[in-house]
């Protein structure tokens, strides 16, 4: 009887089914484990041998405003049949990250923005962890009210610390969408909630950034229509 070939979607569902891909790396500065777009990587290569497909990974510097984004792309193409499907994410370069040169600030923000791109499209949760705060140690802890990193897995659910996940890749495009709607500049942003990037939004304050957002908008909507009279 012949074998019945998989076609490409029931392929990223064995992946995805079958995929397992621990934390490997240890930030010693903020007492948690991550993973990082090699370990991943790593964890399915055998899978991808066993299902015939492979993964590209790519990216590229877009200048969004006056900032830099790199937009990473992973893409799962089916080696049967060339088909294909990919996803997609962002993350915008710091202004300047204490230790690094450009081109490592760069290098970083590629690192994030590909992992998360892998995380989309083999259905892996990264909500706990972060590399935009992966110091590993090197720097210094930051001022009273900044967070320094997430918390470890092991903390009890009623620990303050918590609550201290940040906003998913869709809450950051919207807070992003918004910012524009309302004029508000990210600098200007970051300083209210004393953040040092939108991307490290906790996501118990998401709620509240959105609706102070949509009130400047409304704001700025009725003064657009006030003036247009």
């Amino acid at each position: 009887m012949a074998e019945t070939k998989m076609n490409l979607y029931q392929k990223l569902q064995a992946i995805q089914s079958e995929l397992k891909a621990p934390k490997g790396q240890f930030n010693k500065f903020g007492n948690y484990k991550y993973r990082n777009c090699e370990d991943i990587l790593e964890a399915v290569k055998p899978i991808l041998t066993k299902v015939k497909a492979t993964i590209i990974v790519g990216d590229e510097l877009l200048l969004i405003g006056d900032r830099y984004y790199v937009k990473a792309v992973a893409r799962l193409v089916d080696t049967e049949t060339e088909a294909s499907i990919e996803n997609t994410a962002y993350a915008r370069e710091e202004e300047s990250k204490k230790g690094m040169d450009s081109s490592q600030v760069t290098g970083a923000a590629s690192s994030y923005a590909r992992k998360y791109a892998l995380n989309g499209l083999l259905c892996i949760d990264d909500t706990k962890d972060s590399d935009t705060t992966n110091t590993h140690g090197k720097e210094e802890p930051a001022k009273t009210g900044q967070k320094t990193g997430k918390p470890t897995e092991d903390k009890p659910k009623d620990d303050k610390s918590a609550n201290s996940a940040y906003i998913t890749e869709e809450q950051f495009n919207t807070l992003q969408d918004m910012m524009k709607q309302a004029g508000v500049e990210d600098k200007k942003f970051c300083t209210a909630f004393k953040i040092e990037s939108l991307m490290v939004l906790p996501v118990d304050k998401y709620e509240s950034a959105v609706k102070k957002l949509k009130i400047t908008i409304e704001a700025k909507e009725k003064k657009n229509e006030q003036s247009g009279t």
